[in-house]
């Protein structure tokens, strides 16, 4: 019951964070200038923003809406969850207005929410599939049927809209339907949980927003439901509903649900410590022994689910573009819990390769799952049925430079990712203006030239040293610097002048990663990496090569190249054991050429020296 496992959350007071919880600095105080993210971002809001509402047009997802509004005839066309599909377009809309102010997209949306506005019912309720196929059916199937999913994502786009515009159009559809959710569900009134998780962490934000705690009580009401029998017929592994989540330590089931569920957990556990051993359990687990080197995560297409321990094979590897997400938000979420680079190097690792393989570089064709190696026959779309991963890309990436700083209430700042960017960050005794510039993940090194606006403040500048790195320099002023290394950041603890310049050396070199000896998928097998990149070989670059036949020798140098047919990035070089000629690309880079096969893992010869193997899955060393 919900008063029990309340209890338990609230008694266990032993347990306490490891470190002191961090904030993110918002994304609106971070500007991009890079060569690498900058024009990906600009990509995402002239072509991937618009082509995603086209097709959410084109294939009813929006008629839906006015259907259910009466506006014009019809019945409901499509899956029933495919207003999520709405919102998150919304969502990421909305974070574009906040940074790029565009009257042709503003207007476009307030079109939009009159529609949703129109669409919901008197007492709040709000799902096209349900009005227009019968609202007596409403809250029959939430294990399947994902009204409180699409609810959720409708609250996050109202609470990204309301912050980017100062607009309450969409955030008073939200609450409406919240509070009808909240007069259903609840300790004294219905007990159950949604299928699909995203309520809770949706909700969880509302609270912040509006400063009302019923809806952080009812994501916490939602939680402590989930494997307790007394209140609902238990919907098993699939659903993460089999145990209370207190006792769930293994990921399973559908792997997008779990990393939501997973956020919420995390999103809770400042104020709720009696996640901790859970969380940290599931994160053990999931990261070292259920993760692809690319980030990716959830190996069966059954289900779209975890396998087992090491079950990460390779030419039929799921991973969905959605969980890459999901395990990226996940592990962002946990870096501001602990206060861990860990964490940092894990979402690093997820946002170069298992999640931006989701988006060609032209911004229009998508994957829906993120195989290893492929025979030929895997290749980008420009939509999908169930569209649910360009959508989710739409609204990520234009809140990406929210992931690169972080503080905490004890005047430091943390730098997390690496970007040419300009940003404002504000500490208890001072504001800072930090301007990075870099040429990453090509080259390491990073200057950052920090300007308080008091004269000479006292704080820390914490910088993430990747797992990955070997030999790392750190220069203030051009002088070598006296740092503590403490969870995988240097910390520089000193009294700053008006225009200080610390500079963070970090030596690219090709490496050679050899999986964990579980992985039967990789065994012989060799992968190369080149900072936090993951590269593999695809036909395009070499069409009469069969890449499953080829053998590298351990000792065979791999050389740097900007010679590319793919513009602007770097290409590794090498040869095979009968000499033949290969070229490395980076994995999130394929498949946007001439059709052919990949592959990330290459055979390798027998003679490799062990000692000089990387741990894989998990983040690159660590």
């Amino acid at each position: 019951m919900f008063t029990k496992s309340l209890s338990l959350l609230l008694c266990l007071t032993s347990l306490t964070l490891a470190a002191e919880p961090l904030t993110e600095v918002p994304f609106t105080q971070v500007q991009f200038h890079d060569q690498f993210w900058s024009p990906r971002l600009e990509t995402n809001r002239t072509v991937t923003i618009p082509h995603c509402f086209k097709m959410c047009e084109s294939t009813g997802r929006i008629d839906n809406f006015s259907k259910a509004a009466g506006l014009m005839p019809g019945p409901f066309r499509g899956i029933f969850y495919d207003d999520s599909d709405v919102y998150k377009a919304i969502e990421g809309a909305s974070y574009s207005l906040a940074t790029h102010p565009d009257p042709d997209l503003d207007t476009y949306l307030d079109s939009l929410i009159s529609k949703i506005a129109a669409a919901q019912r008197p007492d709040g309720y709000l799902n096209t599939f349900y009005t227009l196929t019968g609202l007596d059916h409403r809250y029959t199937d939430l294990a399947h049927h994902h009204e409180l999913y699409c609810a959720g994502h409708l609250i996050e786009a109202a609470v990204a809209h309301h912050r980017a515009t100062g607009k309450t159009s969409l955030l008073n559809v939200a609450i409406k339907f919240a509070d009808q959710i909240a007069d259903t569900f609840g300790p004294t009134k219905r007990h159950d949980v949604p299928g699909h998780e995203e309520i809770e962490l949706a909700l969880i934000k509302l609270s912040a927003d509006t400063g009302n705690p019923k809806y952080r009580d009812l994501a916490q009401f939602f939680l402590s439901q989930r494997g307790d029998p007394a209140g609902h017929k238990l919907y098993g592994f699939y659903f993460q509903d089999h145990t209370p989540i207190l006792n769930q330590t293994t990921p399973t089931g559908h792997a997008v649900r779990q990393t939501y569920l997973l956020c919420a957990e995390t999103d809770l556990a400042s104020t709720n410590p009696a996640y901790l051993p859970t969380l940290d359990a599931m994160w053990d687990n999931l990261v070292h022994k259920r993760m692809y080197l690319t980030g990716g995560i959830g190996s069966r297409a059954a289900g779209e689910s975890f396998g087992s321990d090491y079950e990460l094979p390779n030419d039929t590897a799921y991973a969905e573009t959605c969980a890459a997400i999901g395990n990226a938000l996940w592990q962002h979420r946990m870096n501001l819990l602990h206060a861990d680079a860990k964490y940092a190097d894990t979402f690093e690792q997820i946002l170069y390769n298992g999640l931006l393989s989701g988006v060609s570089l032209s911004g229009d064709h998508f994957f829906y799952t993120n195989p290893l190696s492929s025979s030929g026959d895997h290749h980008r779309q420009e939509w999908f049925g169930t569209a649910c991963c360009p959508v989710n890309l739409l609204r990520f990436l234009p809140s990406l430079p929210g992931y690169v700083y972080a503080t905490n209430n004890s005047d430091t700042i943390y730098v997390n990712l690496f970007v040419a960017s300009d940003s404002t960050i504000t500490l208890p005794q001072s504001t800072i203006k930090i301007a990075q510039e870099t040429q990453y993940p090509w080259n390491g090194l990073i200057a950052l030239i920090v300007r308080p606006d008091t004269p000479n403040p006292t704080f820390s500048l914490n910088l993430r040293v990747p797992s990955w790195s070997e030999n790392a320099i750190i220069l203030v002023n051009d002088k070598p610097a006296p740092y503590t290394l403490d969870h995988g950041y240097a910390h520089l603890t000193r009294q700053w002048g008006p225009a200080d310049v610390v500079k963070l050396i970090l030596p690219l070199t090709p490496r050679r990663i050899h999986a964990n000896p579980h992985i039967t998928a990789d065994k012989d097998k060799v992968a190369i990496s080149y900072g936090p990149l993951i590269y593999c070989a695809e036909s395009a670059d070499q069409p009469t090569l069969n890449l499953s036949a080829l053998t590298l020798l351990p000792s065979t140098p791999i050389t740097t190249s900007s010679n590319s047919a793919i513009p602007n990035i770097t290409t590794l070089k090498t040869t095979t054991t009968s000499n033949t000629p290969l070229t490395l690309i980076p994995y999130y880079a394929w498949d946007n050429r001439t059709p052919g096969p990949m592959s990330v893992w290459l055979p390798e010869s027998p003679t490799t020296d062990a000692k000089s193997s990387l741990n894989s899955p998990g983040p690159l060393t660590r």
